[in-house]
Formats: structure tokens, C-alpha cells, sequence
């Protein structure tokens, strides 16, 4: 095929990911019908994506995709970071989050005929804390025993998620917080508190909102989500309170480019369905600094 917008591809392929389906077979009949030269690695570990992907761009590829759920795509966006080299997601996880956000294909054949076809990417924010850079969202409120487990995904699917959000919403006390929003102070009780990067927000725990409409991983800017029992008032400079449809929650958003959040007690903190530590966390946009390819 003339006019290939990436002849040379490199794919990290996390073979633990949620989907059941032939990766290399289903790869390789659309990338050979192409003419792409591709080629593949396997993770075997936390942190692989991350460093196969780095390798993988200093071999000089014109591409690195990322077969896995949003954990793998987190990683490679990580190895990608400063290297020019743009990333494609081939969605293979339980949520693929990213994927729903950039209107890609959950269907693996779709999303390489992607890779074949489409000249158009999108530039796009991640996030920084002091320890890591995560591209979807960070939240509280859910302590470690009570995250959804790898065998719950591969048996339930995203059921698995609806099944530990109910009994997330059940169970969870308010907790006092405070955050400071580049530089104003908001304190108040909530559920939970939620960072997003993207608007789409897949397995969040608690409150289900399927996609936060006006909220953009391409603005520069990350938004604050606080959810309380009722609506209420906090000390806040919000922009948005409103109630979640069918909940006695009241749903307060605030928007900036650093966010610090404490708790009382101390919060668990879940970074991209990671375990990311204890609060206080602080945050701060990186304004498009990675590429992906999309739908023209």
C-alpha cells in the first residue's frame, strides 16, 4: 500500500489483558496486507510496557502500539514520553476507557485498520504526580481489599465493576477534605473525590456517570469531582453542582491545571485502576505532549 502513514510498527502486547482473542493471527492479516513492517513484544511484569516501549522507539519506529486494557496504554504513553513517537491503542482490557474517549474501536481488526489508514492523531494531556504520569484519572474513598480483582474482570466483565460500585456506594462513610485548586481552597465532606484527564470514566467506583461531557483530555486543564450524600453547600468556588440522576448525591466540579487533595482520615488513592498510595496526592496537567492516532 502506497502512502503508509506508519511503515514501521512497534506492538506491546500484554497477554494477561481481559480480551480472549488471537492478537498475532488477527495483527498480522492486516498489517502484511498493508506492507507494514511490524514487530512485537511481550510484558511480562509491571513496568515492562514502559520500557519496551522506550526501546522500542529508540529503534527508530514510526509507531508503538499498545495491545492491553488502559494499564498497558498508561505505561507505553509513559515510555513514549519526550520521544516524538506516537502511540495507537489496540484495546484489549476490560474498560478500555481511552479507547471510548478517542471514538476508537473496541474490535481488534478495526483498531490495526487504523494503524493502516488513518493519517490523523490527536494530541493529548497527561497527568503528573511526584511519582508517576497517568493518563485517565485518579480517586478515593475505596481501600485496597476492596478494588475489583483480575479474576472478578476475567469472569464478570464490566458487571464486576457494577458489582463493587453498589457495594462501594453502600458502605462508604463521608470523609472531611480539602483541596486546593490552583490555589483556592475547597473544603468540605464528600464520598469520594475523582480526578479526570478524559471524559469518559468507564469503572470509576461510586457514582456511575458513563461520560463527563464537557470534560477534555486535550484542553490543558483537569477536572475535580466531589460527590456528597445530598447537595450541599461546600466553601467552594464550583462551576458545576447538579445531582446524578436516580441519587440523592450532590456532584460538585471544579477545573484547573493543579490539584492538591487531602483527607481526614487518610484516603486510598487508585490511579488508572492502580493502587497509587495514600492522600495527600497532588496533581498538575501536562498539556498535549503525547500523540495518538484517530478516527480521520
Amino acid at each position: 500500500m502506497a502512502n503508509l502513514p506508519y511503515p514501521k510498527v512497534h506492538v506491546v502486547i500484554n497477554p494477561a489483558a481481559g480480551q480472549d482473542q488471537p492478537i498475532l493471527n488477527g495483527l498480522n492479516d492486516v498489517f502484511h496486507s498493508a506492507g507494514v513492517k511490524w514487530d512485537n513484544t511481550l510484558t511480562h511484569k509491571s513496568g515492562d510496557a514502559t520500557r519496551l516501549a522506550a526501546e522500542a522507539a529508540a529503534s527508530g519506529v514510526d509507531l508503538v502500539a499498545a495491545y492491553g486494557g488502559d494499564g498497558t496504554q498508561m505505561e507505553v504513553a509513559n515510555g513514549l514520553l519526550g520521544t516524538g513517537v506516537p502511540q495507537a491503542i489496540l484495546p484489549g482490557g476490560t474498560d478500555n476507557v481511552m479507547a471510548h474517549d478517542l471514538g476508537i474501536s473496541l474490535k481488534l481488526q478495526e483498531a490495526a485498520d487504523l494503524i493502516v489508514s488513518s493519517n490523523e492523531r490527536r494530541s493529548i494531556d497527561l497527568v503528573k504526580t511526584e511519582e508517576r504520569v497517568f493518563m485517565l484519572r485518579a480517586f478515593t474513598g475505596l481501600e485496597t481489599d476492596e478494588e475489583v480483582s483480575r479474576e472478578e474482570k476475567d469472569k464478570l466483565g464490566q458487571l464486576a465493576y457494577l458489582k463493587a460500585s453498589l457495594q462501594f456506594m453502600r458502605e462508604i462513610e463521608e470523609s472531611d477534605y480539602k483541596a486546593t485548586v490552583d490555589g483556592e481552597v475547597i473544603e468540605g465532606k464528600a464520598l469520594t473525590c475523582f480526578i479526570l484527564n478524559a471524559g469518559s470514566i468507564g469503572g470509576v467506583m461510586g457514582v456511575e456517570i458513563p461520560k463527563v461531557g464537557d470534560v477534555s483530555i486535550s484542553d490543558g486543564y483537569l477536572d475535580l469531582f466531589a460527590i456528597t450524600k445530598g447537595v450541599k453547600p461546600l466553601r467552594a468556588i464550583s462551576k458545576h453542582i447538579f445531582q446524578h440522576e436516580g441519587s440523592d448525591a450532590g456532584v460538585y466540579h471544579w477545573r484547573a491545571k493543579e490539584i492538591t487533595l487531602e483527607a481526614d482520615p487518610v484516603q486510598s488513592v487508585w490511579i488508572d485502576g492502580e493502587y497509587g498510595g495514600k492522600t495527600p496526592i497532588t496533581v498538575n496537567a501536562m498539556p498535549q505532549v503525547l500523540e495518538m492516532v484517530v478516527p480521520t
